[in-house]
């Protein structure tokens, strides 16, 4: 995926850093309407159940690791984002991308270049257009969603029964 970073299937030995990682407020509080924390190593085998379960060569949720020993450091996902209740489906779902990283490896743009790679890797097998949403207080991610040449299209009620900032990239 690039020189420092790649993604992999999730692995049931990765249930204690699923778990680490998602039992800290810091790193769920601001996904969705009601953010949940993580109690459990069963529910960390659960979530990767549901994680390897999505069968396509396009979409997914991936493992983050260093490329130089293989220490997970999060994770990313490129799948359909969930409507809200009362949203009027049809058509084509949008497709998001989205990551989240242990507070250990904030800062050293792991999330910036993972992201960058999937869409660079998505456009190419003919996706046209990538959404992201933060919650309106996450000035970080919006942030780095501006770096990956990301369009903010405004503030949403669309996706995942939330008030959200929705971000766009097409393919160019």
């Amino acid at each position: 995926m690039s020189d420092r970073l790649l993604l992999r299937p999730w692995r049931d030995e990765d249930a204690d850093f699923l778990l680490d990682l998602e039992s800290r407020w810091e790193v769920v509080r601001l996904l969705g309407a009601q953010p949940t924390i993580m109690n459990n190593r069963e529910d960390g085998l659960a979530s990767i159940a549901r994680r390897r379960a999505i069968d396509d060569p396009l979409e997914g949720i991936w493992a983050i690791t260093t490329a130089a020993d293989g220490r997970l450091v999060g994770y990313l996902l490129l799948k359909p984002i969930p409507l809200s209740a009362g949203q009027p489906a049809g058509g084509p779902a949008d497709v998001e991308i989205g990551w989240h990283l242990h507070p250990e490896a904030w800062g050293h743009g792991y999330g910036s270049e993972a992201a960058a790679a999937v869409l660079d890797d998505a456009f190419s097998r003919g996706l046209a257009t990538v959404i992201a949403v933060t919650d309106p207080d996450n000035r970080a991610s919006q942030a780095v969603r501006r770096r990956l040449g990301m369009t903010h299209v405004g503030r949403t009620t669309r996706y995942y029964d939330t008030s959200n900032e929705l971000f766009e990239k097409l393919d160019s």
